[in-house]
């Protein structure tokens, strides 16, 4: 039996994004980003851990008729941001602002095919 790693107290351990097309949510985010997915049926699948099937699913896409705007801003981290950049226009995402400089480091900002806007930022 693996051991998973302890949770720390007070962090975000899930992140839940809503979408209005599963099968495209899924595609966007693996081209993009690599991410893979457990599905739990028509409506929703679990986003697995980069640590491998051992450790917890770190968030998951939940179909919904619409995408509501605003709320808190997901930010993924990347160590070669020009080529998430290219990777999200590649995976049929829209920039939205950026890549900007700010204190240490540079960030953009992208809508996913559904309209939910995350954020990609790279240290300097």
């Amino acid at each position: 039996m693996s051991e998973s790693a302890p949770q720390r107290h007070h962090t975000i351990d899930y992140i839940e994004l809503t979408v209005t097309d599963l099968a495209e949510g899924k595609r966007f985010y693996a081209d993009a980003f690599g991410w893979q997915f457990t599905d739990y049926g028509p409506g929703y699948a679990g986003i697995r851990s980069p640590r491998g099937d051992a450790a917890p699913e770190v968030g998951g896409l939940r179909l919904d008729e619409e995408v509501r705007a605003g709320g808190p801003l997901v930010l993924l981290y990347s160590s070669d941001l020009d080529r998430s950049v290219q990777a999200v226009k590649e995976a049929g995402g829209q920039l939205v602002n950026g890549p900007y400089e700010f204190p240490g480091g540079r960030r953009f900002h992208f809508t996913d095919p559904s309209g939910n806007e995350l954020g990609v930022w790279a240290e300097q």
